[in-house]
């Protein structure tokens, strides 16, 4: 179909480079800012951000906390489990050398003995001491109930707070713990912890994550967090003191180690403590993920937090610039300065994420590069596209009638002037609306046309769908058939099914408009299979692809004598002859309209 050059003009490559491609790659920015974590350019996003976490993170001493490690050597010389004594002399010990306060990341589901377990449910009464409980997010499993939860706030669910399933707690001789923390998490998709919820909600009460119940208890008062808070890992482990228990319990450790800092105690040993994989590493001590929380809450209780930057703005302003750039210097340069600038492009923008991350947890720093990626994958081809345009400007002509991935497979099929007519096998299929006057003489123009383009709508997809070529409409009905422009052994089969997909298509159309108080509508289809011409017809004013044939008309003869049988595709011997996935019913036999002889007409057999 020929355009008007107005419109040649509007369309023409340079207008899409111009404009188009640039404005496509600032929308993809825009998009995928908003795609949230489910999204698979979240995967992206999040690696590059785990990179930068890495070379970011600092190992300048955190000086406001210490790590007790119950560490292998520990395990050496007191074997696991301990009795409760143990562990109460471990934190009476970190009392006597004045920490402002302790937090366990340890959960003592069973009670050991009477003097241990009195003496830790004395401190968990009377010390700034915040026991550890686990709670369980994973609705999948049978819910874990083990122990008594100590502490929460009864009240409404905190806006944003994930819903627990299930818990590990302290036994029953601890549930007086005036301070309990949350140390259940919720790793990423991938198996990754990035994120932690600092407020669990479970049976009508809130539960702070450890970290926060220690701040609570004992650091000063929690600043204002979010529900689930992407873990500052501003630190590599290195930067935390890290007491060996075994040193602790033999009186190795001097005061001025502890006095005045809180205290988080656990276990890094891979038979005893938890490991994780986080963006600092695959095996990430779970103690050390509580202590990276920490130092993130203490910072913004002094003030040391990065501000906030608006990272989706600035990710959206740096790509318009990009785009306007590139809008400018793709007609000019040759593709290789364009392909230096997008990379020169690329590396700032990596600059800037390297600089962005701390300030902004939420916004998608691998979304440029996706936009940067789309304009090279464009820009690049865009000259050697240029140079083909002709030879495919039929082909484009013919997207309009036949599903893309023929089309596509059409390309690679290398046919010499695959237009051309030329003999083929094909199967035709020839629909419209009976009744079609009735339906719309008693409709406004706006609602007649309407439906004419949703019964048209019905029609069409199926075609389209099941790699059929769309000849031509014929006002309330279409003409379509497979086998060409490429040859498909399954043409009868393919017609079939788009014929299926039709019936169903307009009876939710029918059912949806007779709820409206509109009458039933009803297709009829016939459809024949055999040799025709197939090819670009037509003169140098307009030219259509079609097929034409005996079987093309027979296909138009069986669509008219639907009319005279109850059902609504009729099918000949043609199509049946050459169908390997489908049943049919047999009608008998009957002269069809121009035919000197009787036919045998069949339709499908309802589906089981």
């Amino acid at each position: 179909m020929n355009q008007h050059p107005a419109l040649r003009a509007l369309f023409s490559s340079a207008t899409l480079l111009g404009i188009g491609i640039p404005a496509c790659a600032v929308l993809l920015t825009v998009l995928l800012q908003g795609a949230g974590s489910a999204s698979p350019a979240s995967v992206a996003d999040e690696l590059l951000r785990d990179r930068i976490v890495q070379l970011r993170a600092s190992d300048s001493p955190e000086q406001r906390m210490v790590v007790v490690d119950i560490d292998e050597e520990t395990l050496e010389r007191h074997p696991w489990p301990w009795q409760r004594t143990r562990m109460a002399e471990l934190v009476e010990r970190l009392f006597e050398l004045g920490a402002s306060g302790v937090a366990l990341d340890i959960v003592m589901l069973k009670p050991g003995d009477a003097e241990g377990d009195l003496r830790m449910a004395m401190l968990a009464q009377h010390a700034p001491l915040v026991l550890a409980q686990l709670f369980d997010y994973n609705a999948a499993r049978e819910p874990l109930r083990s122990g008594v939860l100590a502490g929460g706030r009864p009240g409404p669910r905190v806006p944003g707070a994930i819903a627990a399933t299930g818990y590990l707690a302290n036994h029953a001789g601890l549930a007086g713990a005036r301070h309990a923390g949350n140390i259940g998490v919720t790793p990423d998709p991938d198996g990754v912890l990035r994120r932690v919820p600092m407020t669990a909600w479970f049976e009508g009460r809130n539960y702070p994550s450890l970290a926060l119940a220690l701040m609570h208890c004992c650091g000063g008062g929690a600043p204002a967090t979010e529900p689930l808070m992407r873990v500052p890992f501003t630190r590599t482990p290195q930067a935390y003191h890290r007491v060996v228990a075994d040193d602790l319990l033999q009186g190795r450790i001097d005061e001025a180690t502890v006095r005045g800092k809180l205290v988080l105690v656990g276990s890094s040993a891979l038979s005893v403590g938890d490991r994780i994989a986080t963006p600092m590493g695959a095996s990430f001590a779970g103690l050390l993920v509580h202590a990276s929380i920490l130092t993130g809450l203490l910072d913004r209780r002094d003030g040391l937090a990065p501000a906030t930057w608006p990272g989706a703005v600035i990710a959206t302003l740096f790509c318009i610039a990009v785009a306007v750039a590139g809008a400018y210097t793709f007609p000019r340069l040759a593709a290789a300065y364009n392909v230096l600038l997008l990379a020169a492009m690329a590396v700032l923008w990596l600059a800037l994420a390297y600089a962005i991350v701390p300030h902004d947890p939420d916004f998608a720093p691998a979304a440029p590069l996706f936009s940067i990626l789309f304009l090279l994958a464009v820009s690049v081809p865009f000259h050697w596209q240029l140079a083909q345009q002709n030879s495919r400007r039929l082909l484009g002509t013919l997207r309009q009638y036949v599903a893309t991935s023929v089309v596509t497979e059409l390309l690679r099929s290398n046919l010499k002037d695959p237009l051309a007519p030329r003999q083929c096998e094909v199967t035709t299929l020839i629909a419209d609306m009976e009744g079609y006057t009735s339906q719309v003489e008693s409709l406004p123009v706006e609602e007649a046309a309407r439906l004419t383009s949703d019964f048209l709508d019905c029609l069409t997809r199926p075609v389209i769908g099941h790699h059929g070529t769309l000849d031509k409409y014929t006002g309330d009905g279409l003409v379509a058939f497979w086998g060409a422009p490429l040859p498909n052994a399954a043409h009868a089969d393919l017609a079939l099914d788009a014929a299926r997909d039709i019936l169903r298509e307009v009876a939710r159309l029918s059912q949806a408009r007779m709820k409206q108080g509109h009458p039933p509508l009803r297709v009829r289809i016939g459809i024949e299979s055999g040799p025709a011409m197939a090819g670009d017809y037509g003169s140098s004013l307009r030219s259509i692809y079609t097929a034409v044939g005996d079987s093309v008309n027979t296909a138009a003869r069986l669509e008219q004598a639907a009319r005279d049988w109850p059902h609504d595709v009729i099918i000949g011997e043609g199509t049946v002859q050459r169908a390997r996935r489908h049943r049919f019913l047999s009608l008998g036999e009957t002269r069809l309209r121009g035919k000197e002889k009787a036919v045998q007409l069949y339709t499908l057999e309802p589906a089981a």
